[in-house]
């Protein structure tokens, strides 16, 4: 049925088989029989390569346990620019990495005026990336999936405006395909 469905399109519309899928958008595909799995090795390294990284002590966590950021701290500041680059980098990895999404999320919230403490959150994260760059998503085949949703919330996390953040994932069978963290609007 499958192959049926392939020569439709090829005679329908102009195009070429160039077979399984194995690089895309800086993601590796790796396609087998039980399922496919999706990872960004190549690009964690070309990130710890340009933020000069690559190599550095690995640690077990992408943030220390109970780390408070706020906008205003005694440390002096840090570029900008290539803070930016850092956090639209690490943005850009949840894609295959949902396990760096909150602390992706909260260095995200000191763009604008970063200091010397959210610039060594950032290379924390990237530390965390070296001893886990061959983490990925698994989406194995399995008969009746289920669909599970986890969720969680940091009551009064920010420091500066005591609002939560809250974050979920789920997952249909094995692999995640939905998850967020978000910085809530209000105080509940």
């Amino acid at each position: 049925m499958l192959m049926e469905f392939k020569e439709d399109m090829m005679k329908t519309f102009e195009m070429n088989d160039l077979g399984f899928m194995s690089y895309f958008l800086s993601i590796e595909v790796s396609q087998r029989n039980d399922g496919i799995f999706i990872s960004q090795k190549k690009y964690i390294e070309d990130l710890l390569k340009k933020f000069k990284m690559y190599g550095c002590k690995p640690v077990s966590t992408p943030l220390v346990t109970n780390e408070k950021l706020q906008k205003v701290d005694e440390a002096p500041e840090t570029d900008a620019s290539r803070n930016m680059s850092l956090v639209g980098s690490l943005l850009y990895l949840t894609t295959t990495r949902p396990n760096i999404m909150f602390a992706t999320s909260l260095l995200s919230r000191f763009m604008q005026k970063p200091s010397q403490i959210h610039l060594g959150v950032g290379k924390r994260i990237l530390r965390y990336l070296q001893g886990t760059k061959e983490y990925g998503i698994w989406y194995k085949s399995i008969g009746n999936p289920t669909l599970i949703g986890y969720t969680d919330s940091d009551w009064a996390g920010s420091v500066d405006d005591m609002k939560s953040t809250s974050g979920y994932a789920f997952s249909l069978g094995l692999g995640i395909f939905s998850c967020a963290s978000k910085k809530q609007a209000t105080i509940a």
